[in-house]
């Protein structure tokens, strides 16, 4: 008599339908068969019964001894079989494999003077507990065929650690190539990526101290000093060479200067740089100048603002004129204040009282280390704005400046206040440094 058959057989596939005839014909009474007709795998080993390929983390490897000759097909047999039954049913190499949780076993063996010795790797995407698990489970065979054998987890390896390794020297190399060429952007990269441009070396040129491109490159950069040098090529600007100090200049370094293309004369921030640059113009060839933003040097300069400076060069004649300008408008000045009784603005004060004629009244604006404004901001505003202010050098108010006003410099660890005159409560801070344009006038 047969079985009583639900509404869903009459659903099912002709294969399943097939299937489930032989099964009950036979007496098998299993339904082992019709899973093993469902889940068959197709001549490219791919399991056409449903088992989503997956993405592979782990790879094991294992090595392989048998004391005599065996083929491929005995090895996995036994890997299949004996391993079988050993962990339970949620860890069985077969349904593993179903599942795409194992993928294929691969046996790579020779044989040498009876003996078969070789490799086997299983790639795995299940976590690393249960592939630990399933590769110690290997090494409990003992006998592949007639022939004893004995097979050693060597390593597993997460597959996805080393694609990373892989991707990072690939892009170490792509941005040295692109840093050599000059049309790198090396502020944009990660970081680990970019630390390998600091191991760029240092050398010297008739001992002036420079980058390893400053003699080949056709453009010649030339700073103050060693750290200059040391500072720069970290961002990966190679040909840069110090004049090692004020002094007298090399004459190897005028021979190199006039051999090249383009020379850029990089200086500091202060009269200091200025004054160098004066003497290096009048000695060498000097094609453009990039200044460091004011009080501020070349060796301690973030990439970004090295990069700004560096696009911002001008010609040197006309940076010239700027120098003649500002001495001839200084005498005059100096004259006029020695006359009045009076002290001088100090160049920083100057710089930072330029930036009250773009301001509306009680308002004020952030200078940044890089030399960038803010958005002017109104005094409520101010001290949410400095707190988060990151690289602020000064704040810039024109209004009276007030104890709050100091307060909120320190707190923010802003170094310079500059304001129209003294407000109500106003003091002078060891923390903040602050000028006063009344002071000056």
């Amino acid at each position: 008599m047969s079985p009583r058959l639900s509404p869903r057989f009459n659903s099912a596939s002709p294969a399943f339908r097939r299937c489930y005839r032989m099964v009950n014909v036979t007496g098998i009474g299993s339904w082992v068969v019709g899973e093993i007709q469902m889940g068959r795998r197709d001549n490219k080993g791919f399991n056409k019964g449903g088992g989503k390929s997956k993405a592979m983390k782990y790879m094991i490897h294992a090595s392989l001894e048998i004391d005599g000759s065996v083929q491929r097909k005995d090895v996995i047999g036994a890997i299949m079989g004996q391993t079988e039954g050993l962990l339970g049913d949620d860890l069985e190499l077969r349904k593993l494999q179903r599942t795409a949780r194992i993928g294929h076993v691969d046996v790579e063996m020779e044989v040498i003077k009876g003996r078969t010795s070789g490799e086997i790797t299983i790639p795995s995407s299940m976590d690393n507990v249960e592939t630990a698990i399933i590769a110690s489970s290997l090494e409990t065979i003992d006998r592949i065929g007639p022939c004893n054998a004995i097979i050693k987890v060597t390593d597993i390896h997460d597959i996805r650690a080393v694609k990373r390794t892989n991707v990072v020297e690939r892009a170490k190399e792509l941005l040295l190539k692109m840093v050599s060429s000059g049309s790198a952007a090396s502020k944009t990269v990660i970081e680990e990526v970019r630390s390998v441009l600091t191991t760029q070396q240092v050398t010297d040129y008739h001992g002036l101290t420079c980058g390893p491109n400053a003699e080949s490159s056709e453009s010649l950069i030339i700073v103050e000093g060693r750290n200059d040098v040391r500072n720069i090529i970290n961002y990966g600007i190679k040909n840069a060479i110090s004049t090692d100090g004020a002094g007298n200049i090399k004459p190897e370094l005028i021979e190199l200067a006039n051999s090249k293309t383009t020379v850029i004369v990089a200086i500091d921030g202060d009269r200091g740089g200025e004054m160098l640059f004066q003497q290096l113009y009048s000695t060498l060839k000097v094609d453009f100048v990039a200044q460091a933003p004011v009080g501020q040097e070349w060796e301690l300069l973030p990439q970004k603002t090295v990069t700004k400076c560096l696009s911002m060069k001008v010609e040197a004649t006309r940076f010239l004129k700027q120098i003649e300008s500002k001495e001839s408008v200084g005498d005059q000045v100096a004259t006029e204040v020695l006359a009045a009784g009076q002290e001088p603005a100090p160049k920083k004060a100057k710089e930072l009282f330029h930036h009250m004629d773009e301001l509306a009244s009680k308002k004020a604006i952030i200078v940044y280390v890089d030399g960038t404004l803010s958005e002017p901001i109104g005094a409520t505003k101010l001290a949410k704005e400095a707190e988060q202010a990151d690289g602020a050098v000064a704040i810039v108010f024109n209004g009276p400046l007030s104890e709050r006003m100091v307060e909120i410099a320190s707190t923010s660890a802003i170094e310079t206040l500059v304001g129209t005159s003294a407000g109500k409560g106003f003091s002078t801070s060891d923390e903040v440094e602050t000028f006063i344009l009344a002071d000056y006038q």
